[in-house]
């Protein structure tokens, strides 16, 4: 009967172990799987990144580019003025030239190695982009009266 107890008692002992075994070696599968899913988001989120910082600086550029566009027309139009008129939309489209200057060379000068410092740059940058456009709008409405 001792015996008996004993191989009863050393059965259930390996199969604890065993089953203890069995149960680290799932959590580990899990660990290493939680890990690869983890590298493979941070990719995916790291990619998404680049491209929004790349599409941003293109469709900016883009938008600079008219601006510039816009200015030249506007040196076009002003050539007929009188001499009065034409010192004032000179000085007015000078401004929108060194503001529009200011703004790609901001754009082009940005580095940040994070994400939230990059949204920080994108907002205040795009608010600065609207003021821009904002004040070319309002000089071609008042070139145009």
């Amino acid at each position: 009967m001792k015996k008996s107890i004993r191989i009863v008692v050393a059965s259930i002992m390996m199969t604890t172990l065993f089953a203890g075994c069995s149960s680290s070696t799932e959590k580990l599968d899990r660990a290493e799987e939680n890990v690869t899913e983890a590298k493979e988001n941070l990719v995916q989120a790291n990619q998404n990144y680049l491209t929004d910082m790349e599409d941003f600086k293109k469709n900016t550029a883009t938008q600079i580019a008219a601006n510039e566009q816009s200015i030249v027309e506007f040196k076009a139009r002003i050539a007929d003025q009188k001499k009065e008129a034409k010192a004032d939309y000179e000085k007015e489209i000078n401004d929108l030239d060194q503001k529009n200057t200011d703004m790609r060379k901001k754009l082009d000068d940005f580095q940040t190695d994070t994400e939230s410092g990059w949204e920080s740059f994108k907002d205040e940058f795009s608010s600065d982009m609207s003021d821009l456009g904002d004040a070319f709008k309002n000089f071609t409405e008042k070139n145009n009266k």
